[in-house]
């Protein structure tokens, strides 16, 4: 069963090459989702399905050709589904299984590990799924305080994210943001601007982002999520 509660489809099952003959989880990990780009699917499905298009945008650099190749391949592993929206919308969408939502935690624990290498590089292209995963990654729970409050994010046309903020972190999906106690609205490097980079006040002044809402709520929010040490700078 699908999030809103649709009958999946079951992808045939196909014999897998194998890379590595060996018993090992990680090894069987990398063989499900190793190749390049399968996990960067995973990640832009982590907010509910989407359509082929959809997720080629989010990605620029991936071709219609790989990424057909990667959708297929994850199908076969179990990892994902397709099915067809209702109407009136009637598109097909790619959407993970079950198993496949638990990939999270997964994504998490590479990206903290990840972000403490030097050639870790910011300004590099940002995706909202990426964004909102990073939220959801960095999060600190002893510097939330008593914070508690909703929050939108509006990033373009389909890339509109809900969800409510708290010591236990944000539980953020896709949905309208209105109404929400504070909502950002920019790019995604401009959400990463003003939660990372701490230029929340000089984006809002170049017109980069806008604040909605209580203001003092986004300066509070925005100093939850530091970054881990480089490794470089450990003793």
């Amino acid at each position: 069963m699908t999030q809103d509660g649709q009958v999946m489809e079951k992808a045939p099952k196909k014999q897998k090459r194998r890379w590595y003959d060996d018993a090992c989880g990680t090894a069987l990990a990398l063989e499900l989702v190793g190749e390049r780009w399968a996990l960067m699917v995973v990640r832009e499905l982590m907010f509910g399905p989407r359509r082929f298009s959809e997720i080629r945008n989010a990605l620029p650099g991936l071709s219609a050709n790989v990424l057909t190749q990667r959708l297929e391949g994850l199908e076969e592993s179990g990892i994902l589904v397709k099915r067809k929206l209702p109407p009136p919308a009637s598109a097909q969408v790619y959407e993970l299984t079950p198993w496949g939502y638990e990939a999270e935690v997964t994504l998490q624990v590479l990206g903290r590990w990840a972000v403490r290498s030097p050639e870790h590089d910011p300004t590099l292209g940002l995706s909202a799924a990426s964004a909102m995963m990073s939220l959801r990654t960095m999060h600190n729970a002893q510097q939330a305080g008593d914070l508690d409050f909703t929050i939108g994010f509006r990033m373009g046309e389909g890339d509109e994210f809900v969800g409510r903020y708290n010591r236990d972190g944000i539980d953020v999906h896709r949905g309208s943001a209105e109404g929400a106690d504070v909502i950002f609205t920019g790019p995604p490097p401009a959400i990463a601007g003003a939660v990372y980079g701490g230029a929340l006040d000089e984006l809002e002044a170049a017109g980069i982002l806008r604040i909605d809402g209580d203001h003092s709520l986004a300066e509070a929010f925005v100093t939850r999520f530091p970054l881990p040490r480089k490794w470089t700078e450990d003793a």
